[in-house]
């Protein structure tokens, strides 16, 4: 059975929706699925995970959240021997018209060792297909 991790930082709510989402995703693929806020994640959570998810509201069209996420994954920065070609999703909100945040997020966690393989950045609440396309991402990190 494949283990997903699926970490988050939500302010709103729309975040943790798409997040249980995926999992269910997951969940329906056969993996054993951890849900968690950024702040009640720890390390632990990504390196014994198969695959990873992480979420997050975007700050401005070139930032994640800064104040529990941004943290939280730098940590991953110096484990990349760890974490090399681990399957990873990225999905994020946002409220302006750019959203080149998330191709600075994937360059990064690229960086980090991460095999992204799926991301999804909403403009402000996710719609029907944006909720059945990340529930598709939660399937795909349980193959």
């Amino acid at each position: 059975m494949k283990k997903v991790s699926i970490i988050y930082w939500s302010c709103g709510g729309n975040i943790e929706f798409l997040a249980n989402i995926m999992a269910d995703g997951a969940r329906e693929q056969g993996a054993e699925v951890n849900v968690k806020h950024v702040a009640d994640a720890t390390i632990n959570d990504v390196l014994d995970a198969d695959a990873v998810a992480f979420g997050s509201p975007a700050v401005d069209s070139t930032k994640i959240e800064q104040e529990e996420m941004k943290p939280f994954l730098e940590q991953l920065k110096n484990l990349s021997d760890k974490n090399k070609n681990k399957d990873c999703i990225l999905f994020a909100t946002y409220g302006w018209i750019e959203n080149t945040f998330m191709e600075i997020w994937k360059n990064e966690m690229t960086s980090y060792g991460f095999n992204v393989i799926g991301d999804l950045a909403v403009k402000e609440s996710p719609t029907k297909n944006q909720v059945e396309f990340v529930k598709e991402l939660g399937k795909q990190l349980a193959k």
